[in-house]
């Protein structure tokens, strides 16, 4: 069967665990060679190895994404090697402190902007030339429920995933006349580290595998995938529209 991504660049943040490390593995199955950023170097290598088994290759990158300068020295080691950027992910992102606001620590609010929405800001500021130059740049965020349905405990979290929502809406309609193709996608709960620290008594059994909320995403890194500024909801199992037409 041709693979439908092969010769492309996908660049995949939070790689080493969860939905990040999923997607990481489908794209390199559909024959994208991955650069997977993460924090921890053995885990980078152990996704390394899964890549190779799955017939592709990757370049590991150890990032921390609160490391803004790294995120442009990134952005440049692939326009010199690559010229470009087929797919970007924006996968990374911290649960933050779960507390009433009033006794939300600043640095653990400082936290929760800096990784889930500063990050993304500059992840899009360093890479958009990059998906420029690609024939057919796509770019998938992910986002949360909580970012429209508030509950208690959860603000920092909540707040950082509206703004991250804004920020990616924004994009996709500075970039509607072009090739580039930038959405939204909601996992809903799913069985990962981040999922059973939010909810330490939840049956992880009942919620979808990470492996299964990848395959609903790589459609959406596709050349031929033409919808742009939507939100896919998994559990919904479509797309919703996000942006209204100028």
């Amino acid at each position: 069967m041709p693979q439908s991504l092969s010769g492309r660049i996908a660049l995949v943040t939070g790689a080493t665990r969860g939905i990040g490390r999923a997607l990481a593995l489908a794209l390199a199955r559909d024959g994208a060679h991955v650069v997977a950023t993460g924090r921890t170097q053995g885990a980078l290598e152990e996704l390394d190895d899964a890549v190779r088994a799955a017939g592709s290759t990757a370049t590991l990158v150890p990032l921390d994404m609160r490391d803004y300068p790294a995120i442009y020295r990134l952005a440049k080691a692939l326009d010199e090697r690559h010229q470009r950027l087929d797919v970007l992910i924006g996968n990374a992102a911290t649960a933050g402190q779960r507390s009433p606001l009033g006794h939300v620590d600043p640095s653990a609010w400082d936290e929760a902007i800096a990784v889930n929405v500063t990050a993304n800001y500059h992840l899009i500021r360093a890479m958009d030339p990059l998906l420029r130059r690609a024939p057919a740049g796509r770019a998938v965020f992910m986002t949360s429920g909580a970012a429209t349905h508030a509950r208690a405990y959860s603000g920092p979290y909540s707040a950082s995933k509206a703004a991250l929502n804004v920020l990616v809406q924004t994009y996709a309609a500075e970039t509607d006349v072009t090739p580039v193709r930038v959405n939204l996608f909601n996992p809903g709960p799913t069985r990962t580290r981040m999922r059973a620290q939010v909810m330490p008594g939840e049956d992880p059994m009942t919620l979808p595998t990470p492996e299964d909320v990848a395959e609903k995403i790589v459609p959406l890194c596709l050349p031929s995938f033409s919808e742009t500024g939507k939100l896919y909801d998994y559990r919904a199992g479509k797309l919703l529209q996000f942006i209204e037409p100028a």
